[in-house]
């Protein structure tokens, strides 16, 4: 199980959903929901000045979303904050899939996986042996 899960996609309908999801699996005992890559930044940008050892140990990522997409938040979390919370694992959810952009995803070293929306019990169950 997940200790801590964080979502981030700008529809509230699929953050709804991945809750319920996540709940009725028993994935995740904690579930942080953010709306935008740079609300999930400044979100990691609280946790780095806290010194907090409670950081999530798994983020589903969108890609197309609104102030900050999911490419920016990679970015800016490889440079400024994957050293601090090296474990954290992001697996991204996106509603396309191209072979191109699945290729740039997991060129980043904390994305261990790259599915399409919507979420599946099935796919939850395969991501436990990755965190």
């Amino acid at each position: 199980m997940v200790k801590r899960l964080l979502c981030v996609d700008d529809d509230r309908i699929t953050l709804t959903f991945i809750k319920l999801l996540v709940t009725k699996a028993s994935f995740a005992q904690e579930i942080i929901t953010k709306m935008n890559g740079k609300e999930a930044i400044d979100y990691y940008g609280e946790l780095s000045a806290s010194s907090t050892e409670n950081y999530p140990d798994l983020v589903f990522l969108d890609l197309n979303m609104p102030y900050m997409d999911g490419w920016d938040f990679l970015d800016e979390f490889a440079s400024n904050y994957y050293q601090q919370f090296n474990k954290t694992k992001i697996v991204i959810l996106s509603s396309s899939i191209t072979a191109s952009e699945k290729n740039k995803a997991l060129a980043y070293p904390m994305v261990v996986n790259y599915l399409t929306k919507p979420l599946t019990i099935g796919a939850l169950q395969d991501l436990i042996a990755l965190v």
